[in-house]
């Protein structure tokens, strides 16, 4: 008897083998069984999808053979191809696509033995029932918040200040769902595993008694090896508690009872490759239809949202009551008075913001005299700084002054950034490296200099202006910096991290890296350099993630009690009366969203409409923004379903328009509904595909749709 399938596999959204593909079998396939199946000379890993009458017209001597089943292997369950099959709609791919991506890379490489082999081994089982390690106390806003939480059935935003004591929350939640029910599971988000090595060990650390094999990690810094063992744990059931990043969203955990989304406002959160998800809204999906498919209240999966500043989506999402906020304004350990006001006791233990009027300093100065006391007053006290500048390199040009002749990168509309200490000129967006040259390329001239800064050269600069100062035990002065460039190793972190914690470190540099997801116990003082680019950025989000990282920043500094009352945030800026910095100075997060949210219903903008954008690339600029153009008219022409709804704005290059030699164009649609926007995106595909196929787009290297893009 033959059996007929529905089969997806990795194939591109933008390829004729976009939909699931039929074949045939000589047994009954459970849906979401893993296979191996012929495709063209290959043999490629797949998922069966659906079963299937007949063959819809296919003539049976022309239909091919499932090659293997992937036995040992549970079917991926009904829950999880759901949430690919909602991914690939409202995102625009392939469902084969969206569905091999959340799997495991090596699983495409092994064959059936391989996995069986694999599967074979045993693991020791060392977990233990003694849970009975010292928890800290909770604080009365901890327990507040815990039993509100579990009084819902709502997503939760836990709205906490920097110091609040959110993550204790995170494990006493967790802990909860895996003492009420034996198999559930939990997944803990973080946006980047580098960023938050404190978070994980302490998750590692608190739930040690499960047992090494029942807390895994997913995400990308694992061997392929790693990774396929944390995902088998994961789909089977034996990981109690997987930790990781966006990918883990989309991982098979057939008992997921609780998802908690740590700094839920980070754009890291969005797939910027392939399928442009969001991580964060998926955990809310997803939470849904495990509820859906676990057919009880009490086993109902919960999404608990965390962050100090919350998107707007999310804070908007509370304010209309689809999501319950939770708030813990007060530090651990602050000294607040007794019946304080509300902003004072919001305020509770959070480090003074002083503002600095570069306007009123010497000329050309990084670093102003005041600020620069300041943090010799830490170094004389034994305490540590931190000096915030979210540029990497030495400077991010090098120019010459007698012809104007700059480092621009040939591939690329955008400088290469000068990194004194390899003496080499390097693009950060496509990557292209030389070594810095003896003289101006153009003129001859031997005087070519560095223009701006990064994190290398204020380095540099911050040893120059302390080389007098001595510690209190007369020692000189010890500078770290952090950034990509110094963590490209393996375990470089971790080492770079731990000589702050101990104390080896007077005053760290860094970039974002390190202005978000570390306690650091001995840092009073905080100043932000250059944070003024972002103020007047074309993309609208961008003074909302600046203020998300400057409160970010300045919660590093002050987190030990003794040290919370002298503790500061300082920021440089030529425009001190801009009201970012005012709301900054109050650490009033409520007060900044309520006035963007404003600002975005006026212009009706996210979250009050949505949006996706259709992007290019090609030769040239002419043939991307062409078929961006000819994609639309022909919509227009055929009146696609929605488009009376949806706003497209003409096409125009991206801010950087070209990298690596290639023309990028970009298209804005908007629409007040989001159905009538996924109506006619869905409409558009085979009108995009068919404009593609015109000889005069025979160019066209690639295009994509990007749904609720963060960056316009």
């Amino acid at each position: 008897m033959t059996f007929w399938l529905n089969v997806v596999l990795a194939t591109p959204a933008h390829s004729a083998l976009a939909g699931p593909l039929t074949y045939k079998s000589d047994t009954e396939i459970a849906p979401g069984t893993l296979l191996r199946v012929p495709l063209g000379k290959r043999e490629v890993l797949a998922v069966a999808w659906e079963n299937l009458p007949d063959s819809g017209g296919l003539p049976e001597d022309k239909a091919r053979q499932i090659s293997a089943v992937l036995e040992g292997l549970s079917p991926l369950n009904t829950s999880w191809r759901k949430l690919t099959s909602f991914t690939a709609a409202y995102y625009q791919r392939s469902p084969g696509e969206v569905a091999l991506a959340a799997l495991p890379p090596q699983l495409r490489e092994l064959s059936t033995l391989q996995l069986a082999r694999r599967l074979k081994r045993k693991t020791a089982d060392t977990s233990s029932t003694d849970s009975s390690a010292d928890l800290p106390e909770l604080s009365p806003q901890q327990a507040s918040v815990l039993a509100d939480f579990q009084a819902d059935t709502r997503p939760a935003l836990l709205f906490g200040a920097t110091g609040s004591g959110k993550t204790e929350v995170y494990l006493r939640a967790a802990a909860r769902v895996l003492a009420l029910d034996p198999d559930a599971q939990v997944l803990v988000m973080v946006p980047e595993i580098n960023l938050t090595p404190q978070l994980q060990s302490r998750f590692e650390a608190r739930f040690a008694h499960l047992g090494r094999e029942r807390v895994v990690a997913l995400h990308s810094g694992l061997t392929p090896a790693q990774r396929l063992k944390n995902w088998l744990a994961a789909h089977s059931g034996q990981a109690r508690l997987i930790l990781g990043t966006r990918m883990a969203v989309l991982a098979s955990m057939p008992r997921l009872r609780l998802i908690v989304v740590d700094e839920e406002h980070d754009p890291s959160y969005k797939q910027q490759e392939g399928a442009r998800y969001s991580a964060r809204d998926l955990a809310i999906y997803r939470a849904r239809l495990e509820a859906e498919y676990a057919g009880s209240d009490q086993t109902a999966c919960r999404v608990l949202l965390g962050s100090a500043t919350p998107s707007l989506e999310s804070w908007q999402a509370c304010k209309v009551g689809r999501y319950q906020r939770l708030d813990m304004a007060e530090r651990i350990g602050s000294t607040a008075t007794a019946a304080p006001s509300d902003q004072t006791k919001a305020n509770a233990g959070l480090p003074t913001v002083r503002g600095v009027d570069m306007n009123h300093q010497p000329k050309r100065c990084v670093i102003a005299p005041p600020l620069l006391e300041a943090i010799v007053q830490r170094i004389a006290r034994g305490e540590q700084s931190l000096i915030f500048l979210n540029r990497r390199g030495y400077a991010p040009v090098l120019a010459c002054h007698d012809c104007g002749w700059k480092s621009e990168c040939p591939h690329c509309s955008a400088y290469r950034v000068f990194h004194k200490i390899d003496r080499s000129l390097r693009c950060h967006h496509c990557g292209f490296a030389e070594r810095v040259p003896h003289a101006c390329p153009a003129c001859g001239n031997l005087d070519i200099a560095p223009v701006g800064r990064g994190t290398e050269r204020l380095e540099e600069h911050l040893a120059e202006l302390l080389a007098g100062v001595t510690r209190p035990d007369g020692g000189p002065v010890r500078i770290a910096r952090i950034d990509a460039d110094t963590t490209r190793l393996k375990g470089a972190l971790e080492a770079q991290l731990a000589g702050v914690h101990a104390g080896q470190v007077d005053v760290l540099v860094g970039t974002q890296m390190i202005a978000k997801g570390h306690d650091f116990r001995h840092i009073t003082l905080v100043a932000a350099i250059n944070p003024d680019s972002s103020l007047f950025s074309s993309d609208f989000r961008a003074s909302e993630r600046l203020f998300s990282l400057l409160m970010q920043a300045a919660g590093r500094a002050g987190r030990d009690a003794k040290h919370s009352a002298a503790s500061q945030m300082w920021v440089q800026t030529f425009y001190p009366t801009h009201p970012l910095f005012g709301a900054l100075k109050n650490h009033d997060y409520p007060a900044f969203a309520e006035q963007l949210l404003e600002e975005r219903q006026a212009a009706s903008m996210p979250p009050f409409a949505y949006s996706a954008l259709l992007r290019a690339d090609a030769k040239t600029q002419e043939i991307a923004q062409g078929f961006l153009t000819a994609a639309i008219k022909a919509a227009i022409d055929q009146q696609l379903p929605g488009h009376a709804q949806v706003t497209a704005y003409p096409a125009v290059p991206l801010t950087i328009q070209r990298v690596a030699n290639q023309e990028r164009a970009q298209m804005l649609l908007e629409s007040d509904s989001r159905v009538a926007l996924q109506r006619f995106l869905a409409a558009w595909q085979p009108l995009l595909f068919e404009t593609r196929r015109q000889a005069e787009f025979k160019s066209l290297t690639r295009w994509a749709i990007d749904v609720d893009p963060i960056a316009i």
